[in-house]
Order: C-alpha cells, then structure tokens, then sequence
C-alpha cells in the first residue's frame, strides 16, 4: 500500500474541486506552487487598483477578499478534479469563499439558534420590565413631589394659587402652540407665526390673574382675541383660517379654561359652616373663615380627578379588554367605568367628611361633572398629541411629560365645577 496525501477544496455549487493524490512529495511542489501564484496574483491586482484614475469621474468599490478558516474545508465524497497537474488555468470562484464561511454557521443547527434567540428574548423582556420599575418609580417620586406644593397653594390661596396657576398657564401654552407647530399638524395646516403664539402665551398667563382681580374678564378676553385676529389678518403672506382657528382655541383652552379655578377657589368666598375641621383650623392660616365653599369644592374636585385617573389605570390594568376609542388605544372601558365609581365613592366620602355639598344627590352629580371633565380633557390633549405625532407634550417632568401631560384632566373640570355650583346649588350647597 502506497503512502498518499489528499486536499480537498469544494467549489460552492459542487462543481470544481481540488485534488492532490500522489506521493509525499509532489502535492506539496503543487501546493507552494499555487500559494506562490495566489500572491503573486494579489499584488498584481493590488498595484492595478492603485494606479486606477482616481477623479470623481469614475468610482469603483473594492470588496474585501473572505478567507475561510481551515475548519472550513470538508472532504468529499465525489469529487471533480479542479487543479490539474501542468501549469493550466487555474479559476477559483470568490462565491466558493463565502460559502465555506456560511457553512461554519450552519453546523450550529436550528436547536442552537433557536436557543439563542430565546435568550435575547429573555434578556430584552427583562430590560422592559426593569425600565417599567424604574419609569413607575420616578412618576410615584415626582407625582408625591408635585401632589405636596400643590396641596399648599391650593390651601394658601388667594393671589399665591393665582400666580402658580398663571406660571402653569404659561408654560402649557407653550407648550401647546409648539405641539401646533410640529411636524405631524404643521403637514396639514399653516400654524400661526411664532411671534402670535408668544404673545398668545403671555395672554393666556394674565387671563388667571385679570381673573382674580377683577372678578371677570369676558370684555378682556373678547378684546385680546379680536386684536390676535387682526394681527393674523393683517401679516405678511396669504392668512390662513388655519393659523386663526388654532389661535383662538389654544386662548381658550390655555388661558380662558383655567381661569375657572381662580373663580372657583378665590371667588366662592362663603365660608362651608359645617366644616368640622374649620373648628379646628389655627388662628394663624386663617380660622374657621379659611374653610370657604371654593376651597372645600377645589379639595373635592382635585381628589376626584386624581381617584379618576389612579382607579381608571388600576381598572384598565386588571379588567381592561374593550377599547375606549381610537384617540387612546391604551384606555378601555372597563378602566373608564371603573375611574368613575372611584370618583363619585372619593366624592362622596369628602362631603360626608368635610360636610359639603348636603345632598347625597349633589355629591354624586358633583362626582360625575369631575369623571367628565377629566376624561374629556385627557381625550382633548391626547387628540392634539396623536395629530402631532408626538407621545408627550414635553420634556419638563421627568417619567410624567410636560405641564400638559399633567393638567390636561384639570382643564375643563373648573368650568363644570363653578357652573354647577354657581347654578345648581342654592346658596353654593352651604
């Protein structure tokens, strides 16, 4: 029995392959042979490519040359000589190089793979729910950081809650007439001028302010959006109607609305006799007198928001399966209903407990207007967030968004709170 060496190369479709079956010693001649011309062959090509005419006028993109590893290489069983002994042509395939390499991934088989995958899988969801913990943990943090303050302006009063409310104003206002100026409602409409919308925001702040000292400021505000109309009509360029009806509205729902909260607190001056912790109340903050209508009815309407929005994602977490609406896929019906029973029952407990409103009638009524108002309001800035094309208003919170994000419940609940009071209540429920 003769001693032989044998090498085998597969070409990628199975075509051509290298062979060497002779004596110890001429395999390895042929084998030098053809490393020597494979560099050779390489310089050649590297000294053309860079004596190529280099002008923008022509470009050309040089692929790298793959070399397999040598686990690569596999041995036949039915082969096709490729390399003839003499000094004949030799033509190697560059397809013949990735297939070598692709193959080293495909001993892995599909268990592996789909292991790996499983893995990542794990990984990621893990990922998710760590920045879940730790998003929930920053609103808890933020929102008891924020509940506190505002707590104590509401309690303050008077020109201390009015001027907190004008600072929210201003900052909402712009940052609803920057939502109007993004990409996702500018593609559809002209937005105002950036000069209008500045000037809209300052309005919109005084709005709570000319509100508290002067009791109403309906001829204020029909003055300032005629005179933000005429500024619209008369610019430079064609006016748009657009640019107009988003005006007016961000006045209204940035500045006007909110207004209400000043009536509300400041303006129900009766005192709630039937307040027992008025009794207790110190001298210093104010006695007894203190406890008015508006502060008992700021109290209610505030928790009743919060209970609305805290029950509805507690609902919607546990019983949640049929969709709200389309403006907010994450909301369902089930977590809706579920907010409202939790607001008309905190209602109901606050007026037993602070003895306001009376009536077991008004309380739920009073509850219901509250769930309105703060569903309404949250769909409203959802809608012009959805049309914007943006997930928050802002940036300012850090886990709650902007001061939209935040107040948007608040918005419309002042007005349908002071209305029913002022309308349905004789002598505000006291």
């Amino acid at each position: 029995m003769t001693n032989t060496n044998t090498l085998f190369l597969r070409h990628d479709d199975d075509s051509e392959i290298l062979i060497f079956q002779e004596n110890s010693v001429f395999p390895l001649f042929v084998f030098a042979s053809w490393g020597i011309w494979r560099a050779m062959a390489t310089f050649a090509e590297l000294v053309l490519s860079t004596s190529r005419c280099t002008c923008p006028c022509r470009s050309f993109t040089r692929k790298p040359l793959i070399r397999p590893p040598l686990s690569g290489l596999r041995l036949p069983g039915d082969t096709k000589p490729l390399f003839r002994s003499g000094l004949g042509r030799i033509s190697v395939s560059r397809r013949f190089l990735t297939a070598v390499a692709r193959a080293e991934s495909d001993q892995l088989g599909d268990d592996d793979h789909s292991k790996g995958i499983d893995r990542i899988h794990n990984l990621q969801n893990v990922e998710d729910k760590q920045k879940k913990a730790s998003q929930l943990k920053k609103r808890v943090i933020f929102g008891i950081g924020i509940g506190l303050p505002v707590g104590c302006v509401v309690l303050a009063g008077g020109w201390v809650f009015t001027v907190a409310l004008a600072s929210s104003v201003f900052i909402g206002s712009r940052e609803y007439f920057e939502l109007v100026r993004s990409r996702g409602i500018a593609k559809g409409m002209t937005p105002p001028p950036r000069y209008v919308s500045r000037v809209c925001s300052v309005i919109c702040a005084l709005m709570p302010i000319l509100t508290l000292y002067f009791g109403n400021i309906d001829i204020l505000v029909t003055s300032a959006a005629f005179v933000v109309a005429i500024a619209l009509l008369v610019q430079r360029g064609s006016p748009r109607f657009a640019q107009l009806s988003s005006t007016m509205f961000g006045l209204f729902y940035c500045g006007y609305l909110p207004s209400f909260w000043v009536k509300l607190r400041c303006g129900l001056a009766a005192p709630a006799l039937n307040t027992g912790i008025g009794r207790t109340w110190p001298i210093l903050l104010g006695g007894q007198a203190h406890w008015t209508v508006g502060l008992v009815a700021t109290l209610i309407s505030f928790s009743g928001v919060i209970a609305t929005d805290t029950f509805a994602f507690l609902g919607g977490k546990t019983f949640g399966r049929t969709p709200l609406t389309s403006i907010s896929p994450k909301k369902t019906w089930e977590g809706t209903i579920v907010g409202l029973v939790g607001c008309i029952a905190i209602t109901i407990l606050l007026s037993k407990y602070l003895s306001w409103p009376q009536s077991l009638f008004s309380s739920v009524a009073f509850g219901f207007l509250n769930f309105f108002g703060s569903v309404f309001g949250d769909l409203t800035e959802s809608m012009i967030k959805r049309d914007a094309g943006v997930k928050d208003s802002g940036s300012l919170i850090p886990g709650h968004g902007g001061i939209l994000d935040r107040v948007d419940s608040y918005i419309f609940t002042g007005a349908l709170a002071y209305s029913f009071i002022k309308t349905s209540l004789k002598l505000y429920g006291v």
